[in-house]
């Protein structure tokens, strides 16, 4: 069943070359069913968060009616960029099979080492300036949410 599931985001991130969108393709399976498949939107929707993973997160959630995914697994047609690897951790889904590499996606022009540069920098030291602004009032939201007693956990 792995084959089948890897072939058709392999097949969806072909396919989405031809669509004019990037060249991946995800698929989130639960209990050997396919359960969302997505693709690549950044360019077809102005979207820079439209990976394929996080459009198959997206389609799984509304499909299964959850935000946790825990019991699913990602098959991916490349390993996951950081933001597709922090939402797949986000949605707990438990196992991620991938085709090309980070390296493989890095030679042909898709490359987030610099991302992965950045996480590791203090705030300070980031290439993108991040200051911490107005914390006193920021934090009311956060004393908010934690004296709610019907508070949805995530």
């Amino acid at each position: 069943m792995e084959k089948d599931f890897m072939l058709q985001a392999i097949k969806k991130a072909e396919d989405n070359v031809a669509l004019g969108g990037g060249p991946f393709g995800a698929v989130i399976v639960k209990d050997n069913k396919i359960v969302a498949i997505g693709n690549n939107r950044v360019t077809l929707t102005n979207d820079p968060t439209a990976h394929a993973e996080v459009t198959a997160i997206r389609e799984a959630c509304t499909a299964l009616g959850t935000f946790d995914l825990s019991g699913c697994e990602i098959y991916t047609s490349c390993e996951p960029c950081p933001m597709c690897l922090s939402a797949i951790y986000w949605a707990r889904i438990g196992k991620i099979y991938y085709g090309n590499t980070k390296t493989d996606a890095k030679n042909i022009g898709f490359d987030d080492s610099f991302i992965y540069d950045e996480i590791e920098k203090s705030t300070a030291e980031r290439t993108i300036p991040a200051v911490q602004f107005m914390p006193e009032e920021a934090i009311k939201a956060f004393k908010l949410w934690q004296e709610k007693d019907d508070k949805v956990r995530y």
